[in-house]
């Protein structure tokens, strides 16, 4: 109760990982979660992606995905199958999840209202020019106004990650930074990966391990120390930078847990781990009494 009535009109981002997306039962239990999370009085909203749902429609069209330092180089055919699967598709399906479920959903998307606006992204490479992705984007402007309204409503906003910049041109965008995005203009008290890794540890393949709770500066020095290594090192940079523009707290969350959005949010120890701007912020894992 302490903490239901601590986070009451509180916005929440929650990003939703392709990988997540293809265990029907766990993202059930997930949108249930989401669903408990608004009738508490939480501001839930929700952003997507669709990887393993993008690849299956790409190997259907017999295209090879290409990928460049991590993220999926999109030409103007893998654009068109991007749109529709995770604009479209997917974008549609967990919104009527969503309002099957019990919960009110709605879609934000290029046939709906698009919330999400950006430029075309250009990876930089030192030594040499800037690597071009295709049509690959990242959000500048997110409209802020749309999303609360919706909140304020009582309803669960859903966006994909696809941007669409001044000219009408759309892009793909990478989930987590689209997420980090929505988190920022929002004001967000909370950011919350959901994938299928419960979160920082202290050995990768040790899910007992798992760190629950940390500052930015602890979690820069384990960088340091190479703790943390591999693929997690850009998502929890990511994370800190969330942290020094405004965000309460960010979560790592393993969705195939059931109920570990409830578990993490409304219990003292979390199941995933917590990155917090320090042991000072209100937003620190401490006993809400």
């Amino acid at each position: 109760m302490g903490w239901i009535r601590r986070f009451r009109g509180k916005t929440t981002v929650i990003k939703l990982g392709g990988s997540l997306m293809g265990n029907d039962d766990a993202m059930r239990h997930t949108l249930l979660d989401i669903i408990f999370m608004e009738s508490v009085g939480m501001r839930p909203v929700v952003v997507h992606g669709g990887g393993p749902s993008i690849n299956k429609a790409m190997e259907k069209a017999s295209i090879e995905p290409v990928w460049i330092q991590g993220r999926r180089y999109t030409d103007a055919k893998t654009l068109e199958i991007v749109e529709q699967t995770l604009a479209y598709e997917l974008n549609e399906q967990l919104t009527a999840e969503i309002e099957r479920l019990g919960g009110r959903a709605m879609n934000l998307n290029f046939r709906t209202t698009n919330v999400l606006f950006g430029e075309k992204l250009l990876l930089d490479e030192p030594g040499s020019e800037p690597i071009d992705l295709g049509y690959v984007g990242h959000v500048t402007r997110v409209d802020r106004q749309t999303i609360e309204a919706l909140t304020y409503t009582e309803q669960i906003p859903v966006i994909p990650s696809m941007c669409i910049d001044e000219n009408g041109q759309k892009y793909n965008v990478n989930a987590d930074t689209a997420a980090m995005a929505v988190a920022e203009a929002l004001g967000a008290e909370k950011l919350i990966f959901i994938s299928d890794v419960n979160g920082v540890r202290r050995v990768k393949d040790d899910p007992e391990s798992v760190i629950h709770s940390l500052t930015a500066a602890e979690a820069q020095q384990l960088i340091a120390d190479g703790v943390i290594a591999g693929g997690m090192i850009p998502k929890v940079e990511a994370c800190i930078s969330t942290l020094h523009r405004g965000v309460g707290k960010v979560h790592i969350i393993d969705g195939q847990l059931r109920h570990s959005l409830l578990l993490e949010i409304y219990t003292t120890a979390g199941v995933g781990t917590e990155i917090v701007q320090s042991r000072q912020s209100p937003a620190t894992r401490i006993s809400p009494t």
